[in-house]
């Protein structure tokens, strides 16, 4: 015989169920999101992208190659990325252990003694001991707690691409960084070399004096010439020692000098392929963080939608319950209860309506965040490869410059011996020269660092 409340009962539980036919959970579809035009026009069609080959295969520099090896290991901020990975594991242990009953082991004791005044015909002695387990589980009806673990899972994706991101900055950082070095070195290289030349010009300017050539102005200028030279080379050692520290702090070093070879001896990748934009979706790692904080999103916004609807509980509890302490364990004492609850939230204080609200506009900003890191990602790949292209162009005009400067300064030195020309314009072909081949070496790094920096926005650096 059904009572009313078995009535009241059956009636909610009907009333979830037809809620719940109506409440299927929303999840993220990545084929909602446009790929197409990110690199630009035209876009290519080949499947292949240097952004799936590993670091050692772009970086064919044996000391590069050593000193990202050695930052994979001892970088701090990849070491802090890390523990973030193992933080968002723990985590997402927790949301799984949430499927499982809840389980307390408890036991206590009460005695108590009453004044014979009060109880004359009571009992002075009274007492209750008892032992046993109580567990309680909720049934997740409408997925809430799935969602919930779901989201768990997702934050641990998106806490993992956080540390490939990580890496592939490191990575690229440190080859930069290397550039910088090997160009500083160079630059200062033909800086000293410059001097030299400079030195053995003041010479020859005397020497020409002596035969009424040139006059006393220009061993005086020849001589500034070398200074304007000469008074560089501080700075550029400076650079370099700052630079050699930059690298250190990546490695997680104390100040000191950094081995590595020479910008000439640098090869360059035989293909720079960046594959179809699509691939942003899978390789490049804050494009996969925001995806998955994006599919976080969706999975909160269903556990907020599924806290309007019932929730069942049962719990139960098992023991031994004893008034006296050598009866404790008697099989007569064992005592045990299951409960079964359904309780469905009418009015709280709109917790669940703004916890519903703050889900749907995170979501949103989510998949804003989401589409905006792709569009700098393809803009990234499109200014990378137009670096690149550029670069190609000026160092092959550049050839052509300096093959003219440097017979500009031959002619001029033949014409000044001979008393066709002046000193000013020998000074002004040396100092042409030595701007082009400093140029010429900023020609060389901008390539190295396009592909750098190509290598990084195709995702490449983590695998």
């Amino acid at each position: 015989m059904q009572t009313p409340m078995t009535n009241k009962i059956i009636l909610i539980a009907g009333f979830a169920a037809a809620l719940w036919s109506c409440s299927m959970p929303q999840h993220f579809q990545r084929d909602t999101i446009s790929t197409t035009g990110l690199y630009g026009n035209p876009e290519t069609t080949d499947s292949v992208t240097i952004g799936d080959k590993p670091w050692h295969d772009i970086f064919s520099d044996t000391h590069l190659q050593q000193l990202i090896n050695e930052s994979l290991g001892s970088n701090p901020d990849l070491r802090i990325a890390i523990q973030k990975v193992n933080e968002s594991e723990a985590y997402f242990s927790q949301s799984r252990s949430t499927m499982l009953p809840a389980i307390n082991l408890g036991a206590s004791g009460n005695y108590t003694k009453n004044p014979e005044s009060v109880y004359p015909t009571g009992p002075v002695e009274t007492g209750t001991w008892q032992i046993g387990a109580e567990a309680s589980w909720e049934i997740d009806l409408w997925g809430k707690l799935r969602s919930s673990k779901r989201g768990a899972y997702a934050n641990l994706l998106a806490t993992d691409a956080g540390k490939k991101e990580v890496q592939t900055r490191l990575v690229a950082n440190l080859a930069t960084a290397y550039y910088t070095l090997i160009g500083l070195d160079s630059k200062l290289e033909i800086t000293r070399q410059t001097v030299k030349n400079d030195i053995e010009q003041v010479e020859t300017m005397k020497v020409l004096k002596e035969s009424g050539k040139v006059t006393g102005a220009a061993i005086v200028q020849s001589e500034a010439n070398r200074y304007a030279a000469e008074v560089t080379i501080p700075d550029l050692e400076q650079q370099i020692r700052e630079t050699e520290n930059v690298i250190c702090l990546l490695l997680g070093r104390v100040p000191g000098t950094i081995e590595r070879g020479k910008i000439v001896d640098q090869i360059l990748p035989s293909s720079l392929q960046t594959g179809v934009p699509a691939h942003l979706l899978n390789n490049r790692p804050d494009v996969m963080q925001a995806e998955f904080g994006v599919m976080s999103a969706y999975e909160t916004t269903n556990a907020a939608r599924a806290s309007f609807y019932p929730a069942l509980t049962v719990s139960a509890q098992v023991g031994f319950v004893a008034t006296n302490i050598n009866q404790f364990f008697d099989p007569k004492t064992f005592a045990s209860n299951i409960i079964g609850g359904l309780a469905q939230p009418l009015f709280n204080k709109r917790v669940n309506a703004t916890r519903l609200k703050v889900a749907k506009a995170q979501q949103e900003e989510a998949l804003i965040s989401f589409r905006n890191t792709l569009l700098k990602a393809g803009q990234e790949v499109h200014n990378a490869l137009g670096s690149y292209e550029s670069s190609v162009q000026k160092i092959a005009l550049r050839k052509f410059q300096l093959e003219a400067l440097i017979k500009s300064v031959d002619y001029t030195k033949q014409l000044l011996t001979y008393g066709s020309a002046n000193y000013t314009e020998v000074l002004t072909a040396e100092t042409n020269l030595l701007s082009a081949q400093l140029s010429s070496i900023n020609d060389h790094l901008q390539q190295l660092n396009a592909i750098v920096s190509l290598y990084r926005a195709v995702g490449g650096g983590w695998k």
